[in-house]
């Protein structure tokens, strides 16, 4: 099947138009002009995107459908190779310094709702997706291992826990640990210096078939292990070792989940820490500083070190010049790096370019 190149759009004869005939190309940007009453509107909104619209609800349950109500078929013969269709309101709206293309066509609502729901998190530290697991994905997990696979459902105490938790493992109820491919009694393992790295055991079982009974086991063993482990479940078997996270962190980072707040500019989470959110920020411009590097500092280069009285910083600078061997008779453009940074910073003999905009 060959991907269709165009869309068709075959003896439209609506308003104004008069049985048009015409191929736009797909995933082009088109722009369609004339006169007014030429046939615009009725080509691109009147046929084109109704049409569009009326696939899009024609595709939705008989249930949805109630509720959108009925569209007419636009007067038009067939139009094949149509995408999915957006419309957007011309309207005149009050600008701020804020304002974008997104937010006058009112898209960046809809954008901040998508990225939220299908954005992924990327750890800087790995490049690994952050992601959250629930108690649903761990028992997806098991009832996917083969049958009468031994599976342990535990979780690992904190690092800084680790020496003597024993105990306290043994008074909330529990009897064993795994460590090292094996299962010890608690009580055994109690004083054992050897034994370190460690996970509590919270239930032993076999996979088998789905009834109701095996999951229900199964959810409450993994949600004790998520609650001891302080949200991390760690399911062994004989020849893997699965740990699941219900909390967003990776890399022993916690991120903030997707959210439309971080998506906004107009939102203190979302805003640049920089600009906040306005996309600009206020500066100094050398160029506008030096307009003219072709001049030596003497020969009034400094645009702002000009006046009767901003030109005092310059007479100073001048003055100093024997103390810090400035040439003050070089153009700018054949300064060096160092004599440039003297004549932005200063030093503790004479004030900078710097120094006069603090």
């Amino acid at each position: 099947m060959t991907k269709q190149k165009y869309i068709d759009i075959q003896n439209a004869h609506l308003h104004n138009l008069k049985n048009v005939n015409v191929k736009i190309p797909r995933n082009q940007l088109t722009v369609v002009t004339g006169l007014s009453g030429s046939g615009k509107s009725s080509l691109v909104f009147n046929t084109l995107y109704s049409e569009g619209q009326r696939r899009y609800v024609e595709s939705l349950s008989s249930y949805a459908r109630q509720f959108l109500g009925r569209l007419e078929k636009p007067m038009v013969d067939n139009i094949r190779g149509l995408t999915p269709c957006i419309a957007i309101e011309q309207k005149v709206n009050t600008r701020n310094p804020r304002s974008t293309v997104a937010t006058s066509t009112e898209l960046y609502d809809y954008l901040k709702l998508l990225w939220a729901r299908v954005g992924k998190t990327i750890s800087p530290i790995s490049g690994k997706e952050v992601k959250k697991h629930s108690t649903s994905d761990v028992i997806t997990y098991v009832l996917d291992l083969e049958l009468g696979t031994p599976i342990y459902i535990c979780y690992q105490p904190a690092s800084e826990q680790a020496n003597g938790y024993l105990e306290t493992a043994m008074q909330k109820g529990y009897s064993r640990i795994w460590t090292k491919g094996e299962v010890l009694k608690i009580e055994d393992a109690i004083g054992n210096t050897k034994i370190k790295d460690y996970y509590v055991l919270v239930d032993r079982l076999k996979a088998t078939t789905t009834d109701d009974d095996y999951k229900s086991r199964l959810s409450d063993s993994i949600e004790t292990a998520f609650w001891e482990g302080e949200g991390q479940c760690t399911i062994i078997t004989d020849v893997d070792q699965q740990t699941f996270n219900n909390k967003f962190e990776l890399d022993g980072m916690s991120f903030e989940e997707p959210s439309v707040n971080l998506l906004s500019f107009n939102n203190p989470y979302g805003a640049c820490s920089e600009c906040e959110g306005f996309g600009s920020i206020i500066g100094i411009d050398p160029e506008l500083v030096i307009p003219n590097r072709s001049l030596s500092v003497y020969e009034n280069a400094i645009a702002c070190w000009k006046g009767e009285t901003l030109s005092q910083w310059r007479d100073d600078f001048i003055a100093s010049s024997t103390k810090t061997n400035f040439p003050i008779h070089r153009a700018v453009s054949e300064l060096t790096k160092k004599e440039l940074d003297l004549l932005w910073q200063g030093n503790s003999q004479v004030n900078g370019l710097n120094d006069f905009f603090k």
